[in-house]
């Protein structure tokens, strides 16, 4: 099973919890594991979910992309929860009113912008990680890729000496200088 499909069969197995809500999933869902929207990945803004208004989508689905950087089960689906309120009652209503009530509804419970499962939406949560199995995914650590650089000019330094520079991409490309102790200055 690939992590789309448990996703899907997550899906599929919280369509009656929101019917019994008397707000049904509309019949176009796509959840996948995905980075969010460029402005969801800042680390003031960072979000573990989202979802996009069908309206965005060619295929006319509410897409879920849930982040990559989770891969424990409970939690993977508490998310989903969230995102399928979205879906539920439509992106235009952000975290207030139709939003607020529904989530309420089904367990969650927290700041609406980051919400987390009750006691008993957890232990349902629970008991459907174990009968869908492992979340097919291992986690993905962005601390681990190291910083990228996020300025156009790059450091430089002479191995020599330690005279340290800045020297623009667009010019190290064509050669960097000499230090003036005679050794050649590297990219840092």
């Amino acid at each position: 099973m690939t992590r789309e499909e448990w996703l899907a069969a997550a899906v599929a197995a919280m369509r009656p919890w929101f019917e019994a809500e008397g707000a049904p999933l509309p019949e176009a869902v796509r959840a996948s594991c995905g980075w969010p929207s460029r402005k969801g990945l800042s680390a003031s803004r960072r979000r573990i979910g989202e979802c996009w208004d069908p309206k965005a989508s060619a295929a006319g689905a509410s897409e879920i992309f849930i982040s990559p950087c989770l891969a424990e089960p409970a939690r993977v689906l508490d998310v989903l929860v969230h995102e399928l309120v979205h879906a539920a009652v439509g992106v235009s209503h952000g975290h207030r009113g139709p939003f607020r009530r529904l989530a309420k509804a089904l367990g969650l419970e927290g700041r609406m912008t980051a919400t987390h499962a009750g006691p008993q939406l957890a232990a349902r949560l629970n008991a459907l990680a174990e009968k869908l199995g492992p979340y097919p995914h291992g986690a993905l650590d962005r601390s681990a890729a190291g910083r990228r650089q996020n300025t156009r000019m790059h450091k430089a330094i002479c191995p020599a000496c330690g005279f340290t520079m800045r020297v623009a991409a667009k010019w190290a490309g064509y050669g960097l200088p000499v230090c003036a102790c005679g050794e050649q200055i590297a990219l840092a």
